[in-house]
């Protein structure tokens, strides 16, 4: 595994979507940068971006402001400015295709009809690269998934998100630790 990880959460910037489903993907890295203390700086591109020592490597975590469907800019940009490759990378996604709070670690696959791993795969050229895909149900008539997407938590569910995130977060330190054939054995 390479010495320095981009772990990419998606999501969307601004207050109107901090809540949403389709932001649990910022809200994992949150939780890695809060555990050690970090914090996230504006970025040299079009994303927020958090740096720190974890497992004896060097972890960049970033929050893409482009909006989800453009997402695939701002990954290209870091990778490139940080002279990184997609076998650097992890990108963490909401995944309406998985339960509710279910974990799916892969180490290359599909977009599965999601906009920001779409734009990643097309920004790269490639599907070849590591992400943790984050259940948030798909309670929604035909129609009406990006209503869905950028709506808020249940307060069923908010009940339910701390535990998630944090277990997403885990993962993402053990993908770090150890490589994705532990966190797919572990987290799946």
């Amino acid at each position: 595994m390479p010495d320095k990880l981009l772990i990419a959460g998606l999501g969307n910037p601004g207050k109107r979507y901090a809540d949403t489903r389709h932001n649990i993907g910022f809200m994992v890295v949150e939780e890695v940068a809060s555990r050690e203390r970090e914090v996230f700086r504006t970025g040299r591109g079009d994303y927020l971006l958090s740096r720190l020592k974890l497992g004896g490597r060097e972890v960049l975590l970033q929050k893409p402001l482009t909006y989800m469907n453009l997402s695939g800019s701002a990954v290209l940009h870091a990778l490139n400015y940080f002279k990184m490759t997609s076998d650097s990378l992890l990108v963490v996604a909401d995944d309406i295709h998985l339960p509710f709070g279910r974990l799916r670690f892969r180490n290359q696959g599909s977009d599965g009809g999601h906009n920001g791993i779409s734009s990643i795969v097309a920004s790269l050229g490639t599907h070849e690269f590591a992400r943790l895909r984050i259940g948030v149900g798909n309670d929604f008539m035909k129609g009406e998934q990006a209503d869905f997407v950028l709506a808020t938590f249940s307060v069923e569910e908010r009940s339910q998100l701390k535990e998630i995130i944090e277990r997403a977060a885990n993962g993402v330190s053990d993908f770090v630790e150890h490589g994705i054939e532990s966190a797919m054995n572990r987290f799946n």
